[in-house]
């Protein structure tokens, strides 16, 4: 969910605290995946593989959307842990295809349990799903030195989010597109998007330095 950038930081309900605009008014759920989760770096495969299928569910909806029903996701995509996704077969689209609390779209669906099997495939020959994502972040020199709103509208793809959804595609992923995958870096870490004197820019910032890539 790349932000919008129609302004820069605000201040809070609180006016304690100053965050990106997308969560100024957002509710607190929104608000809590802002300050706790959006932009701090992960490692994990499953994580990292599940956001790479909500960001397809997303499509066409908001990511508030989406939020709301992770935990149903969960549930439903055991958890989103690679190898029993890919073993999900007709039936389970079926199934799926039933339960209410998810996105009910036989295609992103589909992608889902494709893209497990792909995951694995990626998992098998690079190490980790991680190892491989993270050969695209980029370089702290090709990124702005200030991210003000007006910077931040032209920062809805990058040379790295091309290069990963063209790799993902040519192996066969779905819903993979290079807006997608800088949503994907945005949220998972690759980048910091926080906008300047957002509260939680520092810190997400600390994280990123300290944070080990995984090889």
């Amino acid at each position: 969910m790349p932000v919008n950038p129609e302004s820069a930081a605000v201040h809070g309900a609180d006016e304690a605290a100053r965050r990106c605009a997308w969560a100024q008014h957002a509710p607190p759920d929104y608000r809590q995946y802002h300050d706790q989760e959006w932009g701090r770096p992960v490692a994990d495969d499953r994580r990292l593989f599940e956001k790479l299928c909500l960001e397809g569910f997303q499509s066409g909806l908001s990511w508030l959307t989406i939020l709301r029903k992770r935990e149903a996701f969960r549930t439903a995509f055991a958890g989103f842990e690679i190898d029993a996704v890919a073993r999900y077969g007709a039936a389970d689209v079926d199934r799926l295809l039933a339960n209410p609390g998810i996105v009910r779209h036989r295609g992103k669906i589909e992608a889902a349990i494709g893209n497990a099997r792909r995951a694995a495939a990626l998992r098998e020959r690079h190490g980790s799903l991680a190892a491989w994502i993270w050969r695209f972040e980029p370089d702290a020199a090709s990124r702005p030195r200030h991210l003000s709103a007006e910077v931040l509208r032209g920062l809805t793809t990058s040379p790295e989010s091309i290069a990963m959804s063209r790799e993902l595609k040519r192996a066969g992923w779905a819903f993979v597109g290079p807006t997608t995958m800088y949503a994907f870096m945005q949220s998972m870490g690759l980048v910091n998007d926080h906008l300047e004197g957002c509260c939680v820019r520092e810190a997400v910032q600390a994280e990123i330095d300290a944070f080990v890539r995984p090889r």
